[in-house]
C-alpha cells in the first residue's frame, strides 16, 4: 500500500509516518520504479504497536527500545513490563502530588471567600496567596 493507504489505515498524517521512519520506529520501506514508498501489513502492525505504547504513557525513546529488541530477535516482554511498571509507578506520585495541590487550592479558595479584597494593601499584591 502507498502511504496515504497506510496514513487512512492507522488514522494517522502520512507525515507522521515519515517522522516514525526517520526515528527509526517505522522500518524504512521499499520504493517503487515511481519513488513511491510501499508499505506492507507489517507497516500497520507497527503503527497499531506504537500508538498502544503512547496510549500506555511510553515516549518514543522507550518505543524504540522496545523495537530494538524485536528486531535484534529477542522478546521485549520483560523489558515492557519494566517501563510500564515505572510509568505506573510515575503516575502514583503524580496523583499524591496533584491531590497535594488540590487541596491548598481548596484551602486557598474557602479563604478567599473570607477574605475582603478592600483589606488587601498595595503591598500585599494578592492576600488570598500571601496570607497577609
Amino acid at each position: 500500500m502507498l502511504i496515504g493507504q497506510l496514513a487512512d489505515a492507522a488514522e494517522l498524517a502520512a507525515q507522521t509516518i515519515r517522522f516514525y521512519e526517520r526515528e527509526g520506529l517505522l522500518p524504512v520501506p521499499a520504493r517503487g520504479a515511481n519513488g513511491y514508498r510501499h508499505y506492507g501489513d507489517a507497516a500497520l502492525n507497527r503503527l497499531t504497536f506504537i500508538r498502544a505504547a503512547q496510549a500506555a504513557g511510553l515516549t518514543l525513546g522507550e518505543i524504540r527500545s522496545i523495537v530494538e529488541l524485536r528486531e535484534e530477535g529477542d522478546v521485549p516482554c520483560t523489558h515492557v513490563t519494566s517501563l510500564l511498571s515505572a510509568k505506573l509507578a510515575d503516575v502514583r506520585v503524580r496523583r499524591r502530588e496533584l491531590d497535594t495541590l488540590a487541596s491548598e487550592l481548596e484551602r486557598l479558595l474557602n479563604r478567599s471567600t473570607r477574605l475582603n479584597p478592600g483589606d488587601c494593601s498595595d503591598s500585599d499584591v494578592c492576600h488570598i496567596l500571601t496570607g497577609h
